[in-house]
């Protein structure tokens, strides 16, 4: 078998299949279904998958064939989804409530995590959250956490959870430091957010808060002296 015919035959699997389909699984099921002379040299199979993949990658096609969930799989181009969500209607819509995406994102890092962790990181508790992702195969129970009293249940992603994502390995995940920030920020200080002492807060015409200052004016002292020079009895009168 030639390795165009091997591709042919890979390809028809992966087509077939309703979920991804492994390099194992596609190498295991052509030796079951093919006779002993036909069976291809399955060393050139990573290459006749990579070819696979590189055929469908061109814009020629509206869907791909993309290495996720550790196998092969067809799936649509992304640029065509607005018509493909039209056709499924909202049964594909629908989204994750944010109590249920915090305590999946948590699981995805730390896994394998107790529901306790869980709950020590978000603060709140997570029962209905974790029910709601096993419910969804998002997330699976991986075993339990046995130097832990009680030794509780530890919950980890699913293959399912990589597939909604496109991941072929955990690793792919995003890394904390590309999607958080972190920025120092400079405390305030009280005496530049507080008012100056000889100003005062008035709201103006235009009914914006200002800054006035409650200290004469320079002109305002002037004009006082002058008049006091003026007028020298003014002030005694005053008095």
């Amino acid at each position: 078998m030639t390795i165009e015919q091997l591709m042919l035959h890979s390809e028809a699997l992966i087509f077939a299949s309703d979920r991804p389909m492994t390099a194992i699984e596609i190498e295991q099921l052509l030796k079951d279904a093919l006779d002993e002379e036909a069976t291809p040299d399955f060393t050139l199979l990573p290459t006749a998958l990579e070819a696979i993949v590189d055929k469908y990658a061109s814009d020629f096609y509206p869907f791909e064939v993309k290495q996720i969930g550790g196998g092969y799989q067809f799936l649509s181009k992304k640029e065509f989804y607005p018509s493909l969500a039209k056709l499924n209607g909202e049964k594909y819509t629908k989204r994750l409530s944010t109590a249920a995406m915090e305590t999946l994102a948590i699981i995805a890092y730390k896994q394998p995590i107790t529901k306790g962790e869980i709950e020590h990181i978000r603060g709140v508790n997570s029962d209905y959250s974790v029910q709601k992702l096993l419910e969804k195969e998002l997330i699976v129970i991986s075993g339990r956490m046995e130097e832990m009293v009680g030794k509780p249940l530890t919950y980890s992603t699913s293959k399912s959870f990589m597939d909604y994502l496109g991941l072929n390995s955990l690793d792919e995940l995003p890394k904390l430091k590309e999607i958080i920030e972190t920025e120092s920020i400079a405390p305030t200080n009280a005496s530049e957010a507080m008012p100056d002492s000889n100003t005062q807060l008035v709201v103006g015409e235009d009914g914006e808060l200002k800054e006035i200052s409650t200290e004469p004016q320079e002109e305002v002292h002037q004009e006082v002296a002058r008049s006091a020079e003026e007028n020298p009895g003014a002030s005694e009168t005053n008095q």
